[in-house]
């Protein structure tokens, strides 16, 4: 466990970050009277995840490799990251959606209906904390792999 410690503190770090975010979101309205906006610019989070995988991978190859780190040592160290993100992104999402923004779902229901976007049935399904915590929770393993991936390459040292 003690060989994971970095990676341990880094995933936690993502997963509160993300919190944050949220909480970004909700204050800029994107979860109710901007809701049409939320789709755009809630992407900018990439911004953060990869800056976030970047100081994580440097905090691995400066505090764990001693300044020297291969690219598939940083893979495998942004892949636990991922696992961890992955593991805790239920707890994020029950977070989210229940003390938040607990109206998110509400509101992007009803705004998929009236922009025509989706059926009601469809939105309902789509739109819940159950989708959610499965979607969030193959997103963080998906794209965390290959954030992973190509961040990894950028941070080797010899």
């Amino acid at each position: 466990m003690k060989k994971f410690s970095i990676e341990i503190k880094w995933g936690i770090i993502f997963s509160l970050a993300t919190l944050i975010w949220v909480f970004l979101e909700k204050g800029l309205g994107w979860h109710d009277e901007n809701i049409a906006q939320h789709a755009i610019y809630t992407n900018l989070f990439a911004i953060v995840a990869i800056v976030l995988y970047i100081l994580a991978l440097l905090d691995k190859r400066k505090n764990f490799y001693h300044g020297k780190m291969t690219w598939s040592q940083g893979f495998i160290s942004g892949i636990v990251i991922s696992i961890v993100v992955a593991i805790l992104s239920p707890l994020a999402m029950y977070i989210t959606h229940e003390f938040i923004t607990p109206d998110y779902f509400e509101n992007i229901i009803e705004y998929s209906v009236e922009s025509g976007a989706m059926k009601k049935a469809a939105a309902e399904e789509y739109f819940n904390l159950t989708s959610y915590v499965i979607q969030s929770f193959f997103f963080a393993l998906v794209v965390g792999v290959v954030t992973s991936a190509i961040v990894a390459f950028f941070v080797k040292k010899k």
